[in-house]
């Protein structure tokens, strides 16, 4: 369970406190084999380890005492206590996890306490490397994926009708928030709408990189040779290949029964086929099945006195959610 994997996160931290915050980074191991058991286990002092409940929706209830999840603030607000900033949490559909600084927190003076910060993580899968390559064909799997739960449902499908409004050769200068690898336009595009604020993009060809931006007040174009700019669409079919994030791989005769395996595999959120012009013959006619964390996973957990972490409740029961 989640509540498993913050054990183990926490599992490092020297519990001898000491007047200022502790900066140190704590990790959670996943692992995998072909059988699905552990190999080797072996008595540890100070670890927890455990087996993935993947068909489940987890219910992180849990909150977490002079623990911080930093990073990934997209709002902040004030709110009496860890509760309340919990519930705002729940009820804001872009947010994943918080972190509230309560009434003890003093660290920079008296101006932070009480303070809720909201975070995000990503929905929908990412991929860590978009690239060029000759004789590979890259794409999605085609089962539609729901990203957030709340009354009413959002959801990010994969389609091959990709809505939105380009804008070829043209540039949106200024406003970025974040810069991630995107296989094209479209994709960009669906990385755009699934992010919590960003309000409009532009992707670079050349280097498939993709400017997340955020100003809700105008939009500024100027034309630009190899840059397409946009608004918020859907995920479309692409052509190029994305390294690493491998489940695993086998051998097939064509992309096309590659994204099929892909879609009838509950964990495969992405694939790559190597077909007949790859360059290195002893790894052509491959299809390789992938898949990156797509649940709240904040990017960095550490000891910090006086505040409180924990994670939405859309998962759970009314009874917890009220």
């Amino acid at each position: 369970t989640m509540d498993d994997l913050i054990n183990v996160l926490l599992s490092g931290y020297n519990k001898k406190q000491t007047s200022a915050p502790l900066c140190r980074n704590f990790f959670c191991y996943i692992k995998a084999s072909p059988n699905g058991q552990p190999t080797v286990q072996a008595p540890l002092q100070g670890v927890t380890s455990g087996f993935s409940l993947k068909p489940c929706k987890p219910c992180l209830s849990t909150v977490y005492q002079n623990v911080d999840f930093t990073g990934a603030d997209y709002r902040a607000l004030f709110t009496a206590d860890y509760e309340e900033c919990q519930r705002a949490c729940t009820q804001d559909t872009a947010c994943q996890f918080f972190t509230l600084l309560d009434k003890a927190f003093t660290s920079f003076g008296n101006r932070y306490r009480f303070k809720c910060n909201l975070k995000f993580s990503w929905p929908v899968p990412r991929i860590p490397v978009v690239e060029k390559k000759a004789g590979v064909t890259s794409g999605f799997s085609q089962i539609p994926r729901i990203s957030q739960q709340s009354s009413t449902q959002t959801v990010i499908a994969n389609t091959f009708l990709c809505q939105g409004k380009l804008f070829p050769n043209t540039d949106i200068p200024g406003n970025d928030i974040e810069n991630i690898p995107a296989a094209s336009a479209e994709h960009c595009q669906a990385l755009c709408s699934a992010h919590s604020v960003c309000t409009y993009f532009s992707f670079a060809s050349n280097n498939f990189n993709c400017y997340m931006k955020k100003n809700n007040e105008e939009m500024v174009t100027q034309a630009k040779d190899g840059v397409t700019s946009g608004l918020p669409a859907r995920f479309c079919q692409l052509d190029n290949d994305f390294p690493g994030s491998d489940i695993r791989f086998e051998p097939m005769d064509d992309a096309d029964t590659c994204q099929r395996t892909c879609t009838q595999d509950a964990f495969c959120q992405f694939y790559s086929y190597t077909n007949n012009n790859f360059g290195d013959p002893n790894y052509r006619r491959r299809c390789y099945l992938k898949r990156t964390i797509t649940m709240p996973a904040p990017p960095k957990v550490t000891k910090v006195a006086n505040v409180v972490s924990g994670f939405q409740l859309r998962n759970c029961n009314s009874k917890t959610t009220v």
